[in-house]
């Protein structure tokens, strides 16, 4: 292909060899519709497709949110209600989903299939150029929010799926905390309304205001077209145009990003987020120093932000996290930097203070940089927070999502604001100009220029106040009373038709013939076998090794699975304890700060976990490991060995301070993720109530190591010592040679290199013979209600069906897919206005239902109970089966980094899952028919009848239905 060439409506406007992520950049217009285009050409089968559009929101009604959810709810071409929906379940996409950002809105999927690549891609264009959302405006209504009214009688609510979703992101104070940094240094721009929605001021949004803001930006010349991977792009241009571009003509779409005049003074605001009654208000608090940082397109500057904030807070040798912890300002810090945006954000964030520490804070933090400024950066920190950055750039591991999903991603922070897309991919000749520059007071500079001598900032005091939820409900329920009573009868029954309407359409089937229309692979074209992942077993003296050979690029995935089963019962949490604590506190050869400097200039990082293990088919035995995972460039492994062994055998556990400082920055990490993940966090705590592995869970890194971490905090000087003690002891019963499976990926050449290192490591292991405690769990159906002070619930029920005698199957799967993707989903989100619902059915027998940021609580419960009667009767013909079971293989086929196939490999073989046993499991699902589903209904009736309850939630709503549980906990003192 050649610049300035037409191919098929697209001019090709420039193209660029892109030597760090080793593909060709090439960028298009398209003449015709204005469309622009960016092909990242490589070899990786992967595919990713991507349609972006330029949305800055007026206001905080969250029109772009309730749009990208609305405009795949059906389409021209694909008119079935949910056909988003409909592609998960029988796609092989390895990424289906779509965003919301403060000012652009990404529809991006992924597959390995080039059929079923097209196909989402068709459907993808189809929703976001042709929705159904001008034909039906229950759409508005279920995705964004309606008046719900059944009856004349009924009081009136609101109810939405974004509606209850952001009720759920303002429950969470950090969550207000990042919205409120943009607001704060933003206000004249698009940055400083919520483009998810403020709850408070979604229902202002009308559907006329809804139309026009997609008829507005969703047109081709205010899109952003990105396709990456191995694939046939002439072919992909010929398909954009002749089926979507070539009907639009080029327009003038003002979507310009406004930019906020800078401050002549630092502004200051205090926000209040709502505690439960329980709750002390004391160290609740949160103060940020926030900055505006130049613009997104000055690639160095975003890099270079990107490392000084690493330096100056995510370490503990980040001199500015230890200032204001050694000063007792907070209980954790941590920093944000948000490049993201055409004006990126730099913050200072303490977490556990009180309002009155203000002062103290903004001191703390001026003197700290004042005092780097004057005496320089360490230069060891300067190149451990580079070398950290540059292996994760080098490595490109994203953990499960597709490299060209963070690759598009980066491109839209330069070619959203009319720059190459390009800009923050070639970050080879960057990188260099800042470590040149590294003896000129590089860092110390930009301190000074961006932070110390930055009008344009802003501090922020997010504080907590008791019944502030109790009085907005209140306020809320007497102005929709209020509401209701000034309307005529005709206009109170115009809302129950409008309601009835809403649930009419809800309810109704989709015809065979609009189902039809969705594209579907055919079960031809799945792959009939498991892939393999072959371990190499290997000794080492004594030692068990599992080498798992792969191209790993130069690098070294070593992880370490230490047997755990040695430890007593009372000193479980301190297993998850150690995790914390190594690496962050001194040793015999490095102070704490040194150590982390060390760790990040010579590796690529060593973590820390732990871990139970279930056995293949078996409801009661497990494995519970201490996992050390590290990774390291090939020629650096000495290094790295040096540092695990210091680490292993050598840490000091009597550096109490430190070890305090650690306790409290877990808990508070703990309680981020308690409201991010709460379907999570109360479907684990349910299932420790019947077995024993999850019990073993919950107390490692649960609910109940939430209340152990949590009276460790409370009584830290009266249990120092113990806690000291009691962390020797758990390390020298774990780091033993006779504990130790060792797990190593690499390239097959590389192999020997390191078996004639590793010996470094192991000769500093007690090999004494370990013994295993039997643990005898009191396990009992608690049936708690989890009282906070959120707007929303997370629901959970669950149950072990191989102690109800059945055993697992592949079609298990299969029957979780449908329960995800039909009965849930229509159930609890489209009908209950949740955001999520999930089901799981584990090896282990273990299977839950859960819900994320349900509004309900005991409907929820209900629809659990009545799922084994929908399975009792559930029918599908030969092509929703079908559908069902790709959507499943799509799952159990998601493309795997080297590493995560070593440790995925490891994990196999420790829980006894063979290649048989794979490959059982995929026969098992290609083959499920109907009737295999409909028998699993007695499996899950079974279950529910258990009554296992879990609720995490709105204090009022609990105790409403209080009956339900057994105990009412107040989960946050």
């Amino acid at each position: 292909m050649h610049v300035g060439e037409m191919y098929s409506g697209f001019k090709l406007l420039e193209q660029k060899k892109l030597e760090e992520i080793n593909s060709v950049g090439m960028l298009f217009h398209h003449e015709k519709s204005g469309a622009r285009l960016f092909f990242l050409k490589n070899e990786d089968d992967n595919k990713v497709f991507s349609i972006s559009f330029r949305t800055p929101p007026d206001d905080s009604r969250g029109v772009p949110h309730i749009l990208e959810h609305s405009v795949l709810c059906g389409s021209k071409k694909f008119p079935v209600k949910e056909p988003f929906v409909e592609l998960v379940k029988g796609s092989l996409n390895t990424f289906l989903n779509a965003m919301t950002f403060p000012d652009k809105t990404m529809y991006p999927v992924a597959s390995v299939n080039d059929k079923d690549f097209v196909n989402l891609m068709d459907v993808y264009l189809d929703a976001v150029f042709q929705p159904n959302i001008y034909k039906y405006p229950e759409i508005m209504m279920q995705e964004g929010w309606h008046y719900e009214l059944n009856s004349k009688e009924d009081d009136m609510t609101y109810k939405g799926v974004v509606y209850n979703e952001m009720k759920g992101a303002f429950s969470s104070p950090e969550s207000i905390l990042f919205r409120k940094m943009l607001e704060s240094l933003y206000p004249d721009t698009q940055y400083g309304v919520e483009s998810g929605g403020d709850p408070d001021v979604i229902p202002q949004l009308t559907q006329q205001q809804f139309l026009d803001f997609h008829s507005r930006y969703y047109h081709p010349s205010n899109s952003y077209i990105y396709l990456y991977g191995d694939m046939d792009i002439q072919e992909k241009l010929k398909f954009l145009d002749s089926e979507y571009l070539s009907h639009f003509t080029k327009r003038e779409v003002n979507s310009a990003i406004l930019t906020q005049k800078p401050f002549d003074k630092q502004r200051e605001m205090i926000i209040e987020y709502p505690i439960s009654s329980a709750e002390k208000e004391k160290d609740k608090t949160f103060l940020s120093m926030n900055y505006s940082i130049g613009t997104a397109v000055d690639n160095e500057l975003y890099l270079a932000f990107d490392i000084l904030e690493h330096l100056l807070l995510e370490t503990p040798s980040s001199p500015l996290k230890k200032a204001l912890i050694d000063a007792g300002i907070g209980k954790d810090v941590f920093g944000v930097f948000e490049s993201g945006m055409l004006q990126p954000m730099f913050g200072i964030v303490v977490k556990g203070s009180n309002e009155k520490e203000k002062n103290r804070f903004e001191e703390i933090v001026e003197k700290t940089l004042e005092n780097i400024i004057t005496k320089g950066i360490d230069k060891k920190l300067m190149e451990a927070s580079i070398n950290i950055k540059e292996f994760q750039l080098r490595e490109a591991d994203y953990k499960g999502y597709p490299k060209g999903l963070i690759y598009g991603m980066k491109c839209m922070d330069s070619w959203l604001y009319d720059e190459e897309p390009w800009n923050h991919l070639t970050y080879e000749s960057v990188l260099d100009k800042i470590k040149s520059q590294l003896d000129n007071k590089y860092f110390e500079n930009l301190i000074d220029k961006y932070i110390l001598k930055n009008k344009h900032s802003s501090m922020l005091i997010v504080k907590p106040k008791k019944e502030l939820e109790e009085k907005k409900d209140a306020l809320l329920k007497e102005k929709l009373k209020a509401f209701k009573n000034s309307l005529s009868d005709d206009e109170i029954e115009k809302i129950i038709q409008d309601t009835l309407k809403l649930k009419k359409r809800q309810i109704t089937q989709d015809s065979k013939e609009d189902l039809m229309k969705i594209p579907l692979l055919s079960i031809e074209d799945i792959e009939p076998d498991a892939k393999k992942l072959q371990l190499t077993k290997k000794k080492i003296g004594e030692m068990e090794v599992l080498f798992y050979p792969v191209f790993t690029n130069g690098i070294y995935y070593i992880n370490l699975y230490f047997n755990t089963e040695g430890v007593k019962e009372k000193l479980i949490p301190y297993i998850s304890i150690l995790s914390t604590v190594l690496g962050k506190i001194s040793t015999e050869n490095y102070y704490y700060e040194d150590l982390a400097k060390e760790i990040n200039i010579y590796t690529g990082g060593i973590n820390y976990s732990s871990q139970p293990f279930a056995k293949n088919g078996d409801s009661r035995e497990f494995y519970p490991k201490f996992i050390v995972s590290s990774k390291v460039l090939v020629n650096n492994l000495g290094k790295l060995i040096s540092i695990l062994n210091d680490v292993i055998n050598h840490t000091k556990f009597d550096e109490k301070k430190r070890l305090k400082e650690v306790i409290e920055e877990t808990k508070s990490r703990i309680e981020m993720t308690i409201f991010e993940k709460g379907h999570v966090v109360v479907a684990n705590h349910v299932s420790s109530y019947f077995s024993p592995m999850s019990k073993y869970e919950d107390m490692l890194g649960g609910l109940e190591f939430y209340k152990f971490i949590s009276d460790l905090e409370n009584n830290f000087e009266n249990k120092a010592e113990e806690i000291s003690e009691n962390l020797k002891e758990v390390s020298k019963e774990i780091f033993n040679k006779n504990n130790l499976i060792l797990n190593i990926t690499c390239d097959e050449a590389d192999y020997d290199n390191f078996e004639s290192n590793i010996d470094g490591l192991l000769s500093g292991l007690k090999d004494n013979k370990a013994p295993k405690i039997p643990y005898e769990f009191d396990l009992e159906a608690k049936n708690e209600g989890l009282m906070t002070s959120s707007k929303i619930q997370y629901v959970a029920k669950a149950y072990n069906y191989i102690e109800l005698g059945y055993s697992y199957s592949g079609s298990l799967q299969v029957l979780r897919s449908i329960a995800n993707y039909e009965y849930l989903w229509n159930q609890v989100r489209v009908q209950g206005g949740a955001y999520g619902s999930f089901a799981s059915f584990q090896r282990n027998g273990n299977m839950f239902f859960t819900s994320y940021r349900d509004p309900n609580l005991k409907h929820t419960i209900e629809v659990y109970d009545r799922a084994g009667e929908f399975f009792k009767n559930f029918s599908a013909d030969n092509r929703q089966m079908n559908k069902y079971i790709i959507g499943t293989i799509s799952d159990l086929d998601s493309p795997l980094s080297p590493s995560m196939k070593g440790e995925r490999a490891v994990e196999n073989y420790i829980r006894h899952v063979t290649y048989e046993d794979l490959q059982k499991e995929r026969k098992e699902i290609l083959n499920t028919k109907v009737e295999d589903i409909k028998r699993f209904s007695e499996l899950i009736s079974s279950a529910m009848d258990k009554n296992n309850i879990c609720v995490l939630g709105n204090e009022q709503k609990i105790k409403e239905n209080k009956n339900i549980f057994k105990s009412l906990v107040n989960l946050f003192e």
